[in-house]
């Protein structure tokens, strides 16, 4: 990775707290604590953090031929279906690599010969902690043990050429942004040859 220019450097004083908050609410997937909290402008704030339990995993599954996969699924938050590539959560302290393994497979019911990490992504960092780590994933072939979606995922598959699903997300008809920034990503990674050639060309089209 290349040196961070001099402008990425942090300014003035970070956020502070006093004690460890009050937890308001806690599940197996999030917990949500206030704070009596002091701003960089030292102004006090009342300040409510959801801590997220899991990592945020992606994968963007590629075939030979230039295509991807995307899931679709019913998404509780927003009350909206959604096209996205395969996601999940991933146990943190856990390699993160096994868990996009094991979403990919789940979701899809493919395994991948190839691996390569991507994206490090923060989501939503003015109120959660959430992290995102993102694989490209080639060299495609079905599971032994075939799809296995979790008992409250729907999901339907779409096999699609890169730059048709890269155009719909750029138009903001794929709006998961972690479906945006990985084939945003995977295509500078085309454009810039970081990928295998014959695999960017056919991306590419």
């Amino acid at each position: 990775m290349s040196q961070k220019p001099d402008w990425l450097r942090p300014h003035g004083r970070p956020w502070s707290h006093k004690g460890p908050g009050r937890l308001i609410y806690d599940n197996p997937w999030i917990t949500v604590t206030e704070y009596d909290a002091e701003a960089p402008t030292g102004r006090p704030a009342l300040y409510g953090l959801v801590h997220m339990k899991n990592l945020a995993m992606a994968v963007l599954p590629v075939h030979d031929d230039g295509t991807i996969v995307l899931v679709g699924q019913n998404r509780f938050a927003l009350a909206d279906y959604s096209w996205e590539i395969p996601e999940g959560g991933g146990k943190l302290g856990v390699d993160p690599l096994v868990s996009a393994r094991r979403e990919l497979s789940e979701e899809t019911g493919l395994q991948a010969e190839h691996w390569q990490e991507v994206l490090r992504a923060q989501l939503s960092n003015s109120i959660t902690d959430e992290r995102a780590v993102g694989f490209l994933a080639w060299g495609l072939s079905p599971c032994p043990e075939g799809h296995q979606a979790d008992e409250t995922e729907e999901i339907v598959m779409a096999r699609v050429p890169f730059r048709e699903a890269l155009d719909a997300a750029v138009a903001g008809h794929l709006p998961d942004v972690l479906t945006l920034a990985m084939l945003l990503r995977a295509y500078h990674m085309a454009r810039e040859g970081a990928l295998p050639g014959q695999m960017a060309r056919a991306m590419l089209g």
